[in-house]
Parts: structure tokens; sequence; C-alpha cells
């Protein structure tokens, strides 16, 4: 991949959408979402602030014919922001964001900067990431890191020692949009290298797919649209859980299954209490929490 993830500036649009909503109804506020949007986004964002335009503008054409991809995003993007938040209350001393995106939850999260954030993403998607935040902060805060890595040929074990990332400390993951992008294998191998290089209790914060859309075993609205769009732009869906398995699949690897949610948990937490109860969300589209019960590094000094 030579240039930015097409579906890492959709998903920046999105997020800069659910911005734009009123203090009543939004979900959070991601104020650099807009500054990654090339020309064609930055007219749909225009478009949607102005409600008597927005209301009228055919969303297919942006959304790609996804399911419920606008609402998807915005409430796993709270979800996984209030888990977050739990961690640094906790006292958390390290972030490592995988596959990191656009996602600025290391500028815009309350009390971030006392800790340590490792942004991994491929080189391609980091410059242009780095342009925008030297461009509207004028410099990279020094409690953010970019450790450039290729998923698909570079190790966690390779590239992390080099960056300053403590294998003695309590540390919390993320990883959103990434694993239905990859293969058993490689998830597994991040799976491991939370439990193998992380001091014991840290966690690690997840999206997937559900497995029955992949290997079409079970039937979701919209999703042979959504898959026929990823497959367009050339970043087809790879992988999935089965969502009655994951907890056993997870135990082997030395993780504990601490929350598993989907979309109506989303709409019961998220959207109901703020009226919008009827958006439509992705049913094949989940987010799972869990939590290291052992580790391989020495107790902290």
């Amino acid at each position: 991949m030579r240039t930015a993830s097409r579906t890492a500036e959709l998903v920046a649009l999105y997020r800069a959408i659910e911005s734009s909503r009123s203090a009543a109804t939004r979900l959070f506020v991601d104020p650099l979402a807009p500054a990654f949007l090339g020309p064609r986004f930055r007219w749909a964002l225009r478009a949607y602030r102005i409600p008597a335009i927005g209301a009228a503008v055919p969303w297919s054409i942006i959304d790609g014919h996804w399911s419920g991809p606008r609402g998807t995003v915005a409430v796993r993007t709270r979800y996984i922001d209030d888990v977050l938040g739990a961690a640094l209350r906790r006292g958390v001393e390290q972030v490592v964001i995988l596959g990191a995106g656009f996602d600025c939850r290391a500028y815009r999260i309350p009390d971030i900067a006392r800790t340590r954030v490792f942004e991994v993403d491929h080189p391609a998607t980091q410059a242009k990431k780095k342009a925008v935040i030297v461009r509207r902060l004028s410099a990279i805060p020094p409690h953010v890191t970019f450790v450039p890595a290729d998923f698909t040929t570079d190790s966690l074990e390779g590239v992390m020692p080099r960056s300053g990332y403590r294998r003695d400390a309590v540390t919390f993951y993320i990883c959103e949009g990434v694993t239905h992008y990859l293969s058993l294998e490689a998830v597994d191998t991040i799976f491991r290298h939370v439990v193998q290089n992380a001091r014991a209790g840290s966690q690690i914060v997840f999206t997937y797919i559900h497995r029955g859309l992949i290997d079409g075993s079970v039937s979701f609205a919209g999703g042979d649209d959504t898959l026929s769009t990823v497959r367009r732009v050339g970043e087809p869906y790879t992988f999935g859980f089965d969502p009655a398995e994951l907890s056993q699949h997870l135990s082997a690897l030395g993780l504990d299954l601490i929350e598993d949610v989907g979309a109506s948990e989303y709409r019961k937490r998220f959207l109901e209490p703020r009226g919008r109860a009827g958006e439509l969300l992705a049913d094949f589209q989940r987010a799972a929490v869990a939590q290291s019960r052992s580790s391989a590094c020495p107790p902290a000094r």
C-alpha cells in the first residue's frame, strides 16, 4: 500500500459527521477528524451540516452501499472511548493503538497525555496522519510515538521494543477495524503479544466481524452489499469470529473475555438515551474486551 487507507478516511468522515450533531444527541467530539478528509468527503461533511441539504443527500453514494456504517462507527467509537477512559482512570501506563489509521484518541481523550501512547500502522497512512497533526497542533505531542508496521509482514515483537515500549507496564491495547482484514494466525499473534509482552491485567479492546457474514452461514441485512463494497475498494474482509466461540478461543490464548457487545447493546447503551433508537447499525459488527490473566514479563519495580 503506497497511499493512506481509503477506509481510514471514510471512518474519519463518519466521526466528523457524528461530531457535527447537536450536543444533546452526539456520542463524542473528534475535532481533528475533518482535517483528514479529501475534497469529496469535505463536500459531504459540508452538505451534512446544512440540514435542508444533508437530509436530501443520497448517502449511499458516500457509504458505498454498506449496511449501517455511519451509525456503527459512531457507537463503536464511543464504546472504545468509554473503555479506554476507564482504563486510564485505573492508572494504565501505556496505550497501544494497533492499525491506528486516523484515530485521534491520543489527542482528544481527557488525561491521556499522562500515559505513553504508541500508534502502530502502515507508514503510508502514518505519513498523512503526521502531516495533519503537525499542521493542526504544530508538533506531535511528546506522549505519542508513531510505530511504522505492516501487520502482514512485521511482528509486534520486532517493532515495539525499538519504540520505547515497556514490557513490564500495564498496557491497554486498541485494535479497532483491524481483525477482519487479517488471517486467524495474524489475529492470534496480536492476542499472544498482549499476554506475553505486557504485565498481567493488561487489556485489549477489539472489533470483529461475525464469521457467519464471511462464510455465508448467517444472513445479515445488507451483508452482501457490504462484502461487495469492501472487495471493490481493494480492502476485503478476510476473517471473523463466531461470538459463541470467542470466550473459549481467547481463554486458550491466556485472555479472559470481559465483555462482548453488538448492535442491540450499542442501541440500548448509546442511542436510545439520545432519541436515536431507530438508527441503522450493522448487526455483524461487534466489539469485545479481554484481559490477560498471566504474563511472561517481570514485575514492575
